[in-house]
């Protein structure tokens, strides 16, 4: 019998990622953010009605390998630590393609006292240098999600009408549609999003959009001025996600409630039952600071700096040889 004991990726890609993960401490090192380790096996995981996780058990109790470090982060952030990134490995159930493995590798920070505006900035100073040397140099683009989304659908985001959506849906051959989305608009959002929009940004360089509609805040406030809106960014590179960043929710009565909600629907969907973080939501009543944060994934990042096709490419072990 022949076992395929090889690497999945060449000797060059792991010398890049060692490269770039080296790149990334060196600025956060200069901009005096402190880097942290927190577990990767907890006792809660996230509600998020549309991820899977993996579960183990510890003295007959669950423990749950963490889809994001973000709970734990911000824990150190409530406890006084101030502005601080990790380079840590994450766990998706489920996840298996061309941009997704089940472990990968997620570059996440947090800036006390940043604005969304100010994490934007952040995020082109640390990435534009990365790609400098590639075809995606050119000038960082921002769009307002309400004007990205109607660029490309001619749709309204913020106004849910059935008809329309799945005339839009129609239009690019996408007839079952109503059979994934329901009546619900938050799926519509993201759906139409990835059918319509997602492959066009990013072309020729970073592509940032921003003022999320309120019916996708995951974990990111409300906007003052306009509540229809969530002050939520999300970075594309050549039509791929790389990395989902808010200004941060901080009130724990609110955080509570999108809770129950995330937890109603996974109830609906019949995914594993899950319970509110408990140390998260006292951490956040403590008082969180000011802050925002993002992650990215350092996997779909070198993917765009190689010009590779598939991430498993790009890991020393891809999950079907490790």
């Amino acid at each position: 019998m022949t076992i395929d004991w090889q690497p999945s990726c060449s000797l060059e890609l792991l010398q890049l990622r060692a490269a770039v993960l080296h790149t990334a401490r060196m600025y956060f090192y200069e901009q005096k953010v402190l880097e942290v380790e927190t577990p990767i096996l907890c006792h809660s995981i996230g509600t998020d009605p549309y991820l899977d996780f993996f579960r183990t058990d510890f003295e007959e109790k669950p423990l749950y390998l963490q889809t994001s470090p973000e709970f734990s982060m911000k824990r150190l952030l409530a406890g006084g630590v101030g502005s601080c990134y990790q380079i840590t490995k994450s766990f998706r159930q489920g996840e298996v393609g061309r941009y997704h493995n089940p472990e990968f590798t997620m570059l996440e920070w947090y800036r006390v006292g940043f604005d969304l505006s100010a994490l934007m900035k952040d995020v082109e100073d640390l990435l534009c240098p990365l790609l400098h040397n590639t075809g995606f140099n050119g000038p960082v683009e921002r769009w307002a999600y309400v004007d990205v989304f109607q660029k490309y659908t001619s749709l309204n985001p913020l106004q849910f009408s059935l008809p329309a959506y799945l005339a839009v849906a129609e239009r690019f051959n996408c007839f079952d549609a109503y059979q994934l989305c329901g009546e619900d608009h938050s799926l519509w959002l993201d759906f139409l999003f990835s059918l319509c929009v997602q492959n066009e940004l990013g072309k020729k360089g970073v592509c940032m959009i921003y003022n999320y509609p309120a019916c996708l805040p995951s974990l990111a406030r409300l906007n003052k001025e306009n509540n229809l809106l969530s002050e939520r960014v999300e970075i594309f590179v050549n039509g791929i996600e790389m990395g989902n960043g808010y200004f941060e929710l901080a009130d724990a009565v609110e955080q509570e409630m999108r809770f129950e909600r995330e937890i109603d629907l996974r109830k609906q969907n019949k995914s594993m039952v899950v319970n509110k973080d408990a140390r998260f939501l006292a951490a956040l009543n403590s008082g969180l600071p000011d802050c925002s944060g993002i992650a990215i994934g350092v996997d779909r990042l070198l993917m765009v700096l190689s010009g590779k096709e598939k991430i498993a490419d790009v890991l020393a072990f891809s999950i079907e040889n490790a």
